[in-house]
């Protein structure tokens, strides 16, 4: 018989007991009193100066009561009050505990998931009393922020701006330039003022040397086009209105739209090691990084269009990349076919033929495509359509599954043009990439196996052709009206699916 001192406890047992054992040292450590003024009031001190540095993460130090907490401890400096000491350190404590658990996991609730494993065992009481008992707080406060370098990159850019707003609350107006706009050699009478402007955000360098005063010269025109390109405006050079609108909008509103994109990487679990591919769904842009080195580096960066803003945005999302199909089929979802395919196949009943769809059944089998029996079908649900492969569908050469329930992917596109346009909301949901080739052969990670000219053969026309990946590739599907590269500059985006204003406000609730 096998006595319970000698038996081996389960997974099952052991992982629960681990669980008993991190609550109750959660629970002690959440009881016990901080003593914050046991030994002077410098520990004090740091915290209310980190509390009070909450803005340079995107934060409000109201929200943590800062500047009360400050008058709170000048206040006890001038007499002996045990019960206001117990009370200041209750509420000091409480508020540390409070900012990094904003600063780990975000201050309002994440779009994408629960929080993982991860996010879950980060307990900001118990950091605090470790962190306090080793006088160790701004260590503390580094570690809880996401240790990601976009995130450093985003709070180093963030400080510029705000500096730029607090000397420049508000930009003087630039003259107009008409609809037309101002080519490089045209007079404009703000070019003084619009040389000043581009210094001051970093497009055109402080030793430049005005070449005319009242002239929109080569080098204002230069500037301006490395303005558009972090702006995502048409690298024209032209001082066109989108151009002005765009330097004109207010310093303080950059600052917003960078505090909330530090707040969204917030959201974000820790990265896994391995491949990932990230999409930022108002730049257009899609990023694919090898996290297994820790190098941060980008060997891909390419053009996407995503989701209408109007009717079908992209969602928000993290998922896995677990197979392509070379030449797929691009079976139409529920919806597209109820709004469109129908409607389009009762006004012509050789749509579907036209368009190399087919009509399938619920066994899978290939049905005639037209007539008023295939309308019959599509309308009752028993039949579904799909594009056969080939230069005509939609879904382009390849597709990069991802399963999820919003039934979200990335594929090519045979309408390849679009790319050249600079607001690209304008597909059903999915992404569709610029440079598939190139995506497939990072994903598929085999270079040996799947050269570039492997992956061409796989695209040109053929028959369907599934490859699983050799490991899962995550993806991540993000929203960032404001990024900083990696020189360090500020990139915007227009707000397309206007998430950015409910942010805000709900940063703002109490």
């Amino acid at each position: 018989m096998l006595s319970i001192s000698s038996a081996r406890p389960s997974f099952s047992f052991r992982r629960i007991a681990c669980g008993i054992l991190f609550s109750l040292i959660h629970a002690a450590a959440a009881a016990l009193p901080l003593p914050w003024l046991a030994n002077g009031q410098e520990q004090a001190r740091q915290a209310l100066r980190l509390l009070l540095d909450a803005a340079s993460h995107g934060l409000d130090p109201a929200h943590y009561d800062a500047d009360a907490l400050t008058r709170r401890l000048g206040a006890l400096e001038m007499l002996e009050d045990s019960a206001g000491t117990t009370a200041f350190e209750r509420d000091l404590g409480a508020a540390m505990g409070r900012y990094l658990a904003d600063l780990h996991a975000g201050r309002t609730a994440s779009p994408y998931r629960p929080a993982s494993g991860a996010a879950a065992a980060f307990d900001p009481a118990l950091q605090l009393h470790l962190a306090l008992d080793a006088k160790r707080l701004a260590q503390a406060v580094d570690q809880a922020a996401p240790a990601i370098p976009l995130y450093a990159r985003v709070r180093s850019v963030l400080a510029q701006y705000r500096e730029l707003a607090r000397l420049y609350p508000e930009w003087p107006s630039l003259p107009p330039a008409g609809q037309a706009g101002i080519a490089a050699g045209s007079a404009y009478a703000g070019s003084a003022l619009l040389r000043e402007r581009l210094q001051l955000l970093g497009d055109l360098g402080e030793d430049d040397a005005p070449d005319g005063e009242q002239t929109y010269t080569p080098a204002l025109a230069a500037a301006v086009r490395r303005f558009q390109s972090r702006h995502g405006l048409v690298e024209d050079g032209v001082l066109g209105p989108g151009t002005l609108a765009a330097l004109s909008v207010p310093l303080t509103h950059r600052v917003a739209q960078l505090s909330l994109t530090l707040e969204r990487l917030r959201w974000m679990p820790p990265p896994p090691d391995g491949r990932l591919v990230a999409v930022n769904l108002p730049a257009y842009r899609l990023w694919a990084f090898d996290l297994g080195s820790r190098s941060w580096t980008a060997p891909l960066e390419m053009r996407v269009i995503v989701g209408k803003a109007a009717r079908t945005p992209t969602p928000l999302f993290i998922g896995q990349m677990r197979y392509l199909e070379f030449n797929p089929y691009w079976n139409v979802p529920r919806s597209i076919e109820l709004g469109e395919i129908i409607p389009k196949l009762a006004r012509n009943p050789a749509y579907l033929e036209q368009h190399d769809m087919e009509l399938v059944g619920a066994d899978g089998q290939v049905l005639p495509a037209a007539g008023s029996q295939a309308l019959a079908r599509l309308r009752a649900g028993t039949a579904r359509t799909r594009q056969r492969p080939g230069p005509s569908n939609v879904l382009g050469e390849v597709k990069f599954a991802m399963p999820n329930p919003m039934n979200i992917y990335l594929h090519s596109t045979s309408s390849k043009e679009l790319f050249a346009r600079t607001r690209r909301d304008l597909s059903h949901g999915c992404i569709r990439v610029e440079r598939p080739a190139e995506l497939a052969q990072f994903v598929l990670a085999d270079p040996e196996q799947w050269s570039a000219e492997r992956v061409a053969d796989a695209m040109r026309p053929g028959p369907t052709r599934t490859v699983r990946l050799r490991a899962p590739v995550s993806v991540v599907l993000f929203y960032a009206t404001a990024l900083a590269d990696r020189d360090g500059r500020a990139l915007f985006a227009d707000d397309i699916y206007g998430l950015d204003q409910p942010l805000i406000r709900a940063l703002r609730a109490d």
